[in-house]
């Protein structure tokens, strides 16, 4: 069973080839990224006009670096939401039509949930001179690749749609997860906490109030004058600092799975005026001029270490409540290195991190997905009539 996955919620056009919801044929990702930096965030005009131009291009460059054609796929699974409705407007319109014109079953895709399952691909297509001149056993295959799997904590976030396609360097999990999962999700737009019985049986068990921890690392980038992504930008600058220079507040929500990140933002806001001698009158865009490096250093590294700690406290929180059998994280913010190396510090499990590549939006979360939502005989989309949902929730 091959899916191809369709995603363009935001920023990013992408598709990707998926076999059986675990091995990854490819996965192109064409990122206006760039265009968006000057502005300091995603302007959707833009993202839109972005889409329109490379997605044809995506899909065909993912069908060859696959080695397939569309007589060898068995479905196509596009983003219907959540995301900006532009957007994902040219991603369903573009599978609407596909679907049609080439008589291929369509899936509708939540992108949240979508997010949860790039931690289910565990294998890679091999290269023609991989297979062409492997010779060792089974047993050392599968020890090669769980070596490949291994990511560690330190390694940082290649900038999407950079550095080439090749799948040679992804690093995998060594299998997928078992059920129960407790899944966390965090990015620029979503931070939440889901248990999963099963597949499509999961319960939600917090969410964010305001701010995403994603949009809380920009803004707190913006304060400092880093530039845009602000997770990236923000990790880095933690590098130089120290993570204890400040105490920021950690929200306390009446929902004990919830999370706030309003507060610890305004916290960081008030320390940047107090470290250049003014008041909380003093306009944050002129902030960045008057911090030196060394300020700067130590606001990323404590803002980091306390946002961070907010979304371990809950993960373990519900860890100890649910027990469940393993944990992933998801999303954007997944890909930090400051959160995978508190949660394998404190979780009594082994946690295994997917390829940071697969954290930010991507096709091939789509397709695996996809691929579940047709194994499993979940109901497919019409292509004629199906509608975006920018609002979609869990």
């Amino acid at each position: 069973m091959k899916i191809l996955g369709i995603e363009s919620s935001c920023d990013e056009t992408a598709a990707a080839i998926v076999e059986d919801g675990y091995r990854l044929l490819s996965n192109v990702v064409a990122s206006s990224m760039d265009l968006h930096a000057q502005y300091g965030g995603v302007v959707p005009e833009i993202a839109a006009r972005s889409h329109i131009e490379v997605v044809d291009g995506v899909i065909q460059q993912a069908l060859d670096e696959a080695d397939c054609a569309w007589d060898d796929i068995d479905a196509i699974a596009v983003t219907y939401g959540a995301g900006l409705g532009g957007s994902l407007l040219i991603g369903v319109l573009t599978a609407r039509t596909l679907a049609i014109t080439k008589g291929k079953p369509l899936y509708a895709i939540n992108h949240v949930e979508g997010h949860v399952y790039a931690n289910f691909l565990t294998e890679v297509k091999k290269s023609p001179v991989q297979s062409a001149g492997s010779e060792q056993s089974e047993l050392g295959e599968e020890q090669g690749r769980h070596e490949r799997s291994k990511v560690s904590p330190e390694e940082g976030l290649a900038p999407p749609g950079k550095g080439g396609n090749s799948l040679s360097d992804y690093r995998l999990p060594s299998r997928q997860p078992a059920f129960p999962v407790l899944a966390l999700i965090v990015s620029g737009g979503h931070s939440q906490l889901a248990l999963f019985r099963d597949h499509f049986d999961y319960t939600l068990l917090g969410q964010t109030q305001d701010d995403a921890i994603g949009e809380a690392f920009d803004k707190v980038a913006k304060i400092l004058g880093l530039p845009y992504p602000g997770g990236p930008s923000v990790g880095k600058k933690a590098l130089d600092g120290n993570p204890t220079a400040f105490k920021l507040p950690k929200s306390k929500m009446s929902e004990k799975y919830d999370f706030s990140f309003s507060g610890i933002k305004t916290a960081v806001l008030r320390v940047a005026q107090e470290q250049i001698g003014e008041t909380f009158a003093f306009p944050s865009k002129d902030i960045p001029a008057r911090l030196d490096e060394a300020q700067k250093a130590d606001i990323a590294a404590s803002f980091q270490r306390v946002a961070v700690e907010t979304v371990v406290d809950k993960t373990m929180l519900a860890y100890n409540e649910f027990q469940p059998a393993s944990v992933v994280i998801a999303g954007g913010v997944a890909a930090s290195p400051e959160l995978r190396k508190q949660l394998a510090e404190r979780l009594p499990i082994t946690i295994e991190y997917t390829d940071p590549r697969l954290c930010t939006d991507n096709g091939a979360m789509i397709a695996t997905l996809g691929c579940f939502h047709m194994k499993l005989g979940r109901l497919m989309a019409d292509p004629h009539s199906l509608d975006i949902k920018p609002n979609l929730s869990m």
